[in-house]
């Protein structure tokens, strides 16, 4: 019971995190993405469907939380993780620099697929440098903050709180 619980423990410390203490520490006004840098981890620790599933419930949560648009995020963050988790057989899930490119790379992917729906969903949106700004915030704030994560999550997701349980049959 301890597993899925804690999956759900981790979106919701994820927004409470990022709404209160990295608030206040921003980056040009933009903080971190704790949720993708889970939603990646998980991704890239259990595959592409699962990531995906995890991914588009995280992003609606996030959506039903933040947002005016439903939908935005949970298609994005579930699709980033689609594409992160079809990395998980060709990496070495040992070293913390996965973690960092995951999360890397989710934070790009992410942000080009929310500017793809956000075109699509509203024509008239308009796209200035200030969102290379955001983008290039965002990608140091997840970078720095993936690598002490990441650890963490993969040490747990092995033989810690993370771990998936065993049944016997």
């Amino acid at each position: 019971m301890r597993y899925p619980v804690l999956f759900l423990v981790i979106p919701f410390l994820s927004i409470f995190l990022e709404s209160t203490l990295f608030g206040h520490f921003t980056l040009r006004g933009v903080g971190p993405d704790l949720m993708l840098i889970f939603v990646a981890f998980y991704a890239i620790i259990n595959g592409s469907w699962k990531g995906f599933g995890y991914g588009l419930f995280c992003g609606l949560l996030e959506d039903l939380y933040f947002g005016r648009f439903i939908g935005m995020n949970a298609l994005a963050k579930g699709l980033t993780a689609f594409i992160i988790g079809k990395f998980e057989d060709n990496v070495f899930k040992d070293n913390f620099l996965v973690g960092f490119a995951a999360a890397a790379s989710a934070t790009v992917i992410n942000f080009l697929l929310l500017l793809v729906i956000g075109l699509i969903s509203m024509p008239n949106l308009v796209i200035d440098e200030y969102m290379l700004v955001d983008l290039s915030g965002e990608l140091v704030y997840n970078g720095f903050l993936s690598i002490p994560f990441y650890i963490w999550y993969y040490r747990s997701s092995r033989s810690g709180i993370l771990r998936e349980p065993r049944y016997r049959g």
